[in-house]
């Protein structure tokens, strides 16, 4: 029932996307490179929540287009360095060989250059937005993505390969690494609606505690969950003796945390009424995603 909801908005999504990426005069072995990262799979989770808070703030969605294409780009780009050898050094994702891993660690760098400058372009170029909401959605998407909030996240991250996290760092961590996009997402349909600065924080503190969920799911599933229905490999952050939030809190009291944040996150949206609905739904979908 979910994933039948959900379709509309991931179809329109990939559609987005594909059109997008689909300019000529870029060099074939990078286009290769950039397609086989974003359009091969994904669940466009952060683009339906740009989509779906658009809806609830009654924006026509060709408004809500280019961001949804920015924030999937950013997020791809992040992946793709995130399982570089540098990194993570991860070899699969979403149940095939990694960027690195299929075309080359320089072509993969070179194509998540590529993907985060387009992310920008998207905005940049939508003539459908005012030049006002473009500069603002631009400057909330640098600093989600920047040294504020996803790099910093990142940052955060290499940092506690070799010190455990506590649970108050390991929430600041993924607050940028995984979060900060994810509040980008409900954030830019703000800015397109022009709410007022009440709502937009409401949306932010909706983005920022679901991101928070997100990530206690991601690190739930990698403790329970099997590698064919993740696809990629279930435990590695166990292997690598990461902190996760099961590390932290163990089992029960992390899924405790997500079902609070999970309920948390939806009460901050209520003032939105009915027709915030389909957000709500694709909350409770994040805290119980089997992948």
């Amino acid at each position: 029932m979910m994933n039948e909801f959900l379709k509309p908005y991931q179809e329109r999504a990939q559609a987005t996307l594909t059109a997008t990426l689909a300019d000529t005069g870029v060099p074939q072995d990078l286009q290769e490179t950039m397609h086989y990262a974003v359009l091969g799979g994904g669940k466009r989770l952060r683009a339906t929540f740009v989509y779906l808070t658009c809806e609830a703030l009654k924006v026509d969605l060709t408004l809500a287009d280019s961001s949804a294409a920015a924030v999937e780009l950013m997020h791809a780009y992040s992946l793709i360095h995130d399982d570089l050898p540098a990194m993570d050094n991860d070899l699969m994702r979403r149940g095939q060989p990694t960027v690195h891993v299929k075309y080359g660690e320089a072509m993969a760098i070179l194509a998540g250059d590529a993907l985060q400058a387009g992310a920008f372009e998207s905005i940049a170029a939508d003539e459908l937005l005012s030049s006002t909401s473009r500069t603002q959605l631009i400057h909330a998407l640098a600093v989600a993505s920047g040294r504020k909030g996803m790099v910093a996240g990142q940052v955060l991250d290499m940092h506690h390969e070799t010190v455990k996290a506590s649970e108050q760092q390991l929430i600041a961590m993924h607050r940028g690494k995984t979060g900060a996009l994810i509040e980008f997402s409900m954030i830019s349909a703000g800015i397109i609606a022009q709410v007022d600065d009440d709502t937009r924080e409401r949306l932010r503190r909706f983005g920022e505690i679901i991101g928070l969920a997100f990530q206690v799911r991601d690190d739930i599933l990698d403790e329970i969950g099997d590698s064919a229905t993740l696809g990629k490999q279930a435990g590695a952050d166990r292997h690598r003796q990461k902190s996760t939030f099961v590390s932290i809190l163990g089992l029960s009291s992390a899924q405790s945390r997500l079902e609070q944040l999970t309920t948390e996150a939806i009460s901050t949206i209520e003032a939105l009424g009915s027709s915030a609905q389909g957000l709500k739904l694709l909350g409770h979908y994040v805290a119980g995603r089997e992948y």
